[in-house]
C-alpha cells in the first residue's frame, strides 16, 4: 500500500477507536460493561446488531463466495425478517420481564441449573469457534500486506481486538459499531463503483449485470426443493428461518446488543430495522463479486489470488508455462467478452449464444489452469483454497490510492465489531451462567467486573488459538454458518419449548436436548442433508424427545 493508504487506514481505526472509548468512559458496574446499561436507542441497536452479524467474513469471503458459486447465497438470509418478527413478539418482552443479562438465565427460571448450563455451553462452544474464523479474516489482509506468515498475523490482530474489548466493554463497543457501518457501506460502496469504472467505457452497469447473468452468476433464486442443495428457497425460508432465530435469539452476542434498547419498543424496533435492511446488504456485497467475474473477463487474473503462495510457486521449475497459458487465455476472453457484449447491445440471438459458449468454454479451461496452480500449492503444503483473496486481490491491484486504505479500514472495522461482540457475549455467559452462578455468587459490582475483563482476555487467546486452523475450512462464510447449524438448532428447541409447551419438564427438556445434538451431529456426521435443514432437525428433536422422554414418565418438577 502506499503511505496515503497506510494514513487512511491508521486514522479511520483510531479515530472510531477512540471514539468508542471516549463515549463509555463513565460506564460501571456488571450491567453496564455487559450491555450498555439499558440506554440504546433503536436505531443504535439496528445498527449495531447488523454490525455485529456482518463481520470481516462478510465482506472479505462474501465477494469470493459469489465469484466462484454466484448469487444463489443470498437465500440464505430469506428466513431472517420472518425470525425478526417471532424475536420481537416473544423473545424481547420475555427476556425483558425476567430482566436478565443473558438469554440462558431464563431457562433456570423455567427449568433448572442444569438446563441452563447446557444451552450456555451449546453457546459458547460454537461462538468460540466461530470468532476464531472471523480473526483470521483479517488476519488475511494483515498477511498479504506486510508479508508476514499467517501465525503471526494472527496474534497481532487479535491482541488490537482484545486490548479495544476488554477496555471498552460493550457501550464503547455499540458507540462504535454506528460509524462503523456508516464507514462499512461507503466502503463497500465505493468499491462497487470501481469495478465498473474499470471496465472497457462502454460498458455501463446494466451491462455489467447482463454479462454477469450470461456467466451464470445472476442465479439468485432457486425454487427447486433439494434436501441436499445448499440455497434454494425452501432452505433459506425453513432452514435459515431457524438458523436465524436462534441466532439472533438464543446467541448472547446478538441478545446482548438488543438487551441494552432504552424499552422493549426500543429493542423491537432496532431488530426489524435489521430485518429490513440485511438482505439488501447482502445482496449488495454479492454482487461485488459477481460482477468481479465480468471485470476479470477484461482483465487477465492470477492463477491464484493468494498471492503469498503465487509467489512461492513462481520459483517452481515449469511455473512460468501455466503463467504464459493464463495470458493467453486472458487475451482470448478479452475478445470474447467484447464481441457477446457487443451481441447483446444489437439484440442477435445466434451471437448471444455463439459467443457465450465460447466465453464459457475458455473459462473452463482458466479454471483447469486455477485447478492445477492449486495443486501445485497443495503439494507443496499451502493453502490451496483462494475463495477468500478474490476481493483483497482486487482492492489491492487495481483500486487508487486512498481508496485502498478505506476499504482495508472498512474489513478491519467490520472484525472489530463483529469480534469484540462475540468475545463479550462469551464473556457474559461465562460470567453470568457459570461463574457467578455456580462459583462466586456473593461479591462486590467491582469483582464481577474485574473477572469479566480477565474472561475477556482469556477467551481472546482461546479465539486466536481456533484462529490458526481456521485456513482449513475452505470459504469462511459457509464455514462460520456451517457451525452455527451444528449447535443453534438445538438451543432454539430448548427456547421455543420453555417459551410454548409449559407442561414440559426439566430432565425431559434437558435429556431431550442432549439427544437432539447427538442426532444433528450425527446427520452432519453422515452427510445426510444440507447444513441449513440441522437447524430444523435440532429444533424439532428437542420438543419431540423431551415429549416422548416426559410421556414415559422420565421428568420431575422444576428443580
Amino acid at each position: 500500500m502506499s503511505l496515503t493508504d497506510w494514513v487512511v487506514l491508521a486514522l479511520t481505526i483510531v479515530g472510531l477507536i477512540g471514539y468508542g472509548l471516549y463515549r463509555s468512559r463513565r460506564q460501571s458496574g456488571l450491567e453496564a460493561y455487559l450491555t450498555g446499561g439499558h440506554t440504546l436507542p433503536w436505531w443504535q441497536i439496528g445498527l449495531s446488531v447488523m454490525a455485529t452479524q456482518a463481520s470481516a467474513v462478510t465482506f472479505l469471503s462474501g465477494p469470493g463466495q459469489a465469484y466462484v458459486d454466484g448469487m444463489r447465497f443470498v437465500q440464505f438470509y430469506f428466513g431472517l425478517p420472518l425470525a425478526m418478527i417471532v424475536i420481537a413478539a416473544t423473545f424481547i418482552p420475555i427476556f425483558r420481564q425476567f430482566n436478565v443479562l443473558t438469554a440462558y438465565a431464563f431457562l433456570e427460571e423455567r427449568f433448572d441449573l442444569k438446563t441452563r448450563t447446557l444451552a450456555a455451553l451449546l453457546f459458547l462452544v460454537p461462538r468460540w469457534l466461530s470468532t476464531g474464523i472471523s480473526i483470521y479474516a483479517p488476519s488475511i489482509i494483515l498477511s498479504v500486506l506486510l508479508g508476514w506468515d499467517i501465525l503471526l498475523t494472527n496474534f497481532c490482530m487479535g491482541g488490537l481486538l482484545l486490548i479495544y474489548t476488554v477496555i471498552g466493554g460493550s457501550k464503547a463497543i455499540s458507540y462504535t459499531h454506528i460509524f462503523q457501518m456508516l464507514v462499512v457501506l461507503g466502503g463497500m460502496s465505493a468499491a462497487a463503483v470501481m469495478v465498473v469504472r474499470l471496465l472497457p467505457p462502454d460498458v455501463g452497469f446494466t451491462d455489467t449485470l447482463h454479462l454477469a447473468g450470461k456467466l451464470d452468476r445472476l442465479n439468485t433464486i432457486n425454487w427447486k426443493f433439494d434436501l441436499n442443495d445448499r440455497y434454494n428457497v425452501w432452505s433459506g425460508l425453513i432452514g435459515g428461518f431457524f438458523l436465524q432465530l436462534s441466532y439472533f435469539g438464543t446467541d448472547q452476542s446478538q441478545v446482548g446488543r438488543y438487551l441494552g434498547g432504552e424499552t422493549v419498543a426500543q429493542s423491537r424496533l432496532g431488530l426489524l430495522m435489521n430485518g429490513l435492511l440485511k438482505i439488501p446488504m447482502q445482496f449488495g456485497i454479492l454482487l461485488i463479486g459477481a460482477m468481479l467475474v465480468v471485470f476479470y473477463q477484461f482483465h487477465s487474473p492470477p492463477l491464484s489470488f493468494n498471492t503469498h503462495e503465487l509467489t512461492e510457486l513462481r520459483r517452481q521449475p515449469g511455473f512460468k508455462a501455466l503463467e504464459t497459458e493464463q495470458a493467453r487465455l486472458s487475451a482470448l476472453k478479452n475478445q470474447t467478452a467484447t464481441a457477446l457484449h457487443t451481441a447483446l447491445k444489437t439484440g442477435s440471438s445466434a451471437a448471444i449464444a455463439t459467443e457465450q459458449a465460447r466465453l464459457k468454454a475458455l473459462n473452463a479451461r482458466a479454471e483447469a489452469l486455477h485447478l492445477q496452480t492449486a495443486d501445485r500449492i497443495r503439494a507443496a503444503g499451502g493453502d490451496a483454497n483462494d475463495t477468500n483473496y478474490i476481493f483483497l486481490e482486487f482492492v489491492m491491484t487495481h483500486l487508487p490510492r486512498g481508496l485502498v486504505g478505506l476499504i482495508i479500514a472498512v474489513i478491519f472495522l467490520a472484525s472489530m465489531g463483529s469480534i469484540s461482540a462475540a468475545i463479550q457475549s462469551l464473556t457474559s455467559s461465562t460470567v453470568i451462567d457459570i461463574y457467578r452462578r455456580m462459583w462466586v455468587r456473593s461479591a462486590p459490582e467491582a469483582h464481577y467486573v474485574r473477572v469479566s475483563r480477565w474472561c475477556n482476555a482469556g477467551w481472546g487467546l482461546l479465539c486466536i488459538g481456533m484462529a490458526m486452523f481456521a485456513s482449513r475450512m475452505g470459504s469462511l462464510i459457509e464455514a462460520v454458518n456451517v457451525l452455527g447449524s451444528l449447535f443453534y438448532g438445538t438451543i432454539l428447541g430448548v427456547f421455543l419449548v420453555a417459551f410454548y409447551a409449559k407442561n414440559l419438564r426439566s430432565d425431559a427438556v434437558f435429556w431431550g436436548a442432549v439427544g437432539a445434538e447427538a442426532l444433528v451431529v450425527l446427520c452432519w456426521w453422515l452427510n445426510l442433508t444440507a447444513f441449513l435443514w440441522l437447524n430444523l432437525i435440532g429444533c424439532v428433536a428437542v420438543a419431540v424427545l423431551a415429549w416422548g422422554l416426559q410421556t414415559a414418565g422420565f421428568s420431575q418438577q422444576k428443580k
